[in-house]
């Protein structure tokens, strides 16, 4: 029943509640600018009662929790887009250094070199024999070069510290899963049996979240819901797994690390996840979400041939791929031009066919079709021509008369139709095939006695009338005659022996002086269409400004399309982190407000304690 020391009690549980009050709210106070702390709430209810003839008698307040101010569905909301804000940012941020490497909206770059490196041919095929407008042709053609070389290499550069962001990024994502899995092993020992929340560990959970989030758009799935409306707070809580596009990273108190594996030559690391059974799968190409999905996007997530490493898709590895056709485009067409230029001899590139493969089964970009072989004597007069053919069954070396290249050259044919079997160009010019350690070479070499002589030869492409650009391109492949050496962007280049001696340029088709014909023709390519093929399936016919045109363009209008996409994301993200603070974020003029409420409890209940001290005193001074 009701007495004195039960009212005193109430008095104990009234200052027992407001010093908990002050704790919780000075606990609020010094985690106001601590990243991920939820503001905390004393959740207070009547003690039981006692029971008397009278009726029931209050007995003070109890403490039933400390609950965290904590809404889930807001808190997905801002997991899911602060993970989408980062992956855009970080696309952002790439997009715009890439497009600093195509500055031609200032009138400078590669297409401003281009367009002056046309302009010095058609000054050369003004002046074929002037030796300062070779050297100043020269000149152009090494910035030229250099400056398509260099953006090739930054744009590969790019792609490979992003490449090495991708293997930082994913070890803090295990990292963090791994420190997840031993919270979750934490919150449940804390949390068996009583029923209280452990909130600081819930709030280092929601930390870690929403930084995986960011990290690799991971998401949680819980299994129940709890909720307290009288504390504007509701908790998920049960089973626990946090997935990254329905691979469990983290099942309650299990960590599964995503595993990385360095692919091919180019160090690109390939994700993968890890059964239970041992098996691996594929995870990169799953991964959208977060920086991690921003990198795989930019960089590549698919990388299938396991010898080179490179990316089968990906932004940065599709301008790589349609820089590389720009230049081994420029490179080819102009080789094959340059072939008509005669010489004494002729040697390809190095190439991985064998002798009897098939020409148009290989990588190298030939055409049905065929380029004749010219001879020219001292004098600059033609003295025999032979067409060389090439169908799908054409091979390199075969016996005289075969179709094959060597066969072709070594037919005896009277070319001059003059009746002399000694005087053709099977006569004139030799055919050599040799094998090395690093692949297969040959040769057009004209014979020792005939080059004494001062006989020269040539490879001029047999072009249909409707396009200038679309023959054989038999001597530009395999690099028969070189203006340009390299293959692709980032190794295109002056050729070596032109570059030590720029008198060597030619500007005619003939040995003859004040022949023009060739400078003339490297005028006209800059307007001729040519077939620029960009990976396996993907073809442009324009001309060599249009291809870099639309490598320039599409990386302007992509950044131009990240940087709306940014700003659009940054609105959201910011009414979606201020709707969040707002539930879950300390505010020091509220928690201020609070400490003075729980005060003045305090002292309240410390006067019901005096209160009952002072009726004891009358009471047992009543007795004496």
């Amino acid at each position: 029943m009701a007495n004195l020391f039960n009212t005193l009690n109430i008095g104990y549980t009234g200052l027992s509640a407001a010093q908990v009050g002050v704790s919780t709210t000075s606990h609020n106070i010094s985690n106001a600018e601590t990243e991920g702390y939820t503001r905390q709430r004393v959740v207070a209810s009547a003690a039981t009662p006692v029971s008397s003839s009278l009726g029931q008698v209050g007995n003070g307040v109890e403490i039933t929790d400390i609950t965290r101010i904590f809404d889930n569905f807001v808190f997905d909301r801002y997991t899911d887009i602060s993970g989408d804000k980062e992956y855009s940012d970080f696309m952002k941020t790439s997009m715009e250094e890439l497009s600093t490497y195509f500055p031609e909206i200032d009138g400078v770059g590669i297409k401003a070199d281009l367009q002056e490196y046309y302009n010095m041919w058609q000054t050369f095929a003004d002046n074929p024999d002037n030796e300062s407008i070779k050297l100043a042709l020269a000149n152009q053609t090494e910035q030229l070069t250099q400056n398509i070389s260099a953006t090739q290499i930054k744009i590969q550069d790019l792609q490979s510290s992003i490449n090495d962001q991708l293997s930082v990024n994913v070890k803090e994502v295990n990292t963090l899963a791994e420190e997840l899995a031993n919270i979750n092993k934490a919150i449940n020992l804390a949390e068996a049996g009583d029923g209280y929340t452990a909130n600081d560990l819930r709030d280092k959970r929601g930390l870690i979240e929403l930084n995986l989030s960011k990290l690799i758009g991971a998401e949680v799935n819980k299994s129940a819901m709890d909720s307290d409306i009288g504390t504007g707070s509701n908790e998920v809580s049960g089973s626990y797994n946090l997935s990254v596009n329905g691979f469990n990273i983290v099942d309650g108190s299990t960590f599964h690390p995503i595993k990385m594996q360095s692919i091919g030559s180019t160090g690109f690391y390939d994700l993968s996840y890890e059964r239970q059974d041992g098996a691996l799968l594929n995870m990169s190409e799953k991964i959208s979400g977060g920086r991690i999905g921003a990198i795989l996007e930019l960089r590549g997530a698919t990388i299938k041939n396991t010898t080179s490493g490179v990316p089968t898709d990906g932004l940065l590895q599709g301008y790589v791929a349609e820089m590389d056709s720009f230049a081994s485009t420029l490179i080819e067409s102009t080789n094959n031009l340059y072939a008509s230029s005669p010489k004494d001899r002729m040697t390809s590139n190095v190439l991985s066919l064998k002798s009897d493969d098939a020409i148009m089964s290989s990588n190298l970009n030939i055409n049905p079709g065929s380029f004749d072989l010219v001879v020219y004597d001292i004098d600059g007069k033609e003295v025999g021509r032979r067409s060389i053919n090439i169908d799908i069954a054409t091979s390199l070396s075969g016996v005289a008369g075969s179709n094959s290249i060597q066969g072709q050259m070594e037919s005896s044919i009277d070319d001059n139709q003059d009746g002399n079997a000694a005087n053709d160009v099977d006569d004139y010019v030799n055919y050599y095939f040799s094998e090395g350690k690093n692949g297969n070479q040959i040769e057009f070499i004209m014979d020792v006695a005939s080059a004494d002589k001062g006989y020269t030869f040539s490879i001029e492409d047999n072009l249909p009338d409707d396009s200038f650009g679309s023959g054989s391109n038999f001597a530009g492949a395999l690099g028969m005659s070189r203006y340009f050496d390299g293959t692709k962007g980032n190794d295109i280049r002056l050729n070596f022996d032109l570059k030590n001696n720029t008198s060597d340029i030619s500007a005619g088709k003939s040995p003859s002086s004040g022949d023009n014909s060739l400078a003339l023709d490297m005028v006209q390519q800059q307007f001729e269409k040519y077939t620029f093929s960009v990976g396996d399936n993907t073809t442009y016919d324009t001309t060599i400004y249009g291809m870099f045109d639309l490598v320039a363009t599409s990386i302007g209008v992509e950044t131009n399309r990240v940087i709306n996409v940014n700003d659009s994301l940054t609105a959201q993200f910011n009414a979606t982190q201020q709707e969040y603070s707002s539930v879950s974020q300390v505010s020091i003029d509220e928690e201020l407000t609070n400490l003075i409420k729980y005060q003045t409890a305090y002292g309240a209940s410390s006067k019901i304690i005096t209160t009952i001290d002072q009726m004891m005193q009358t009471l047992l001074g009543i007795k004496q």
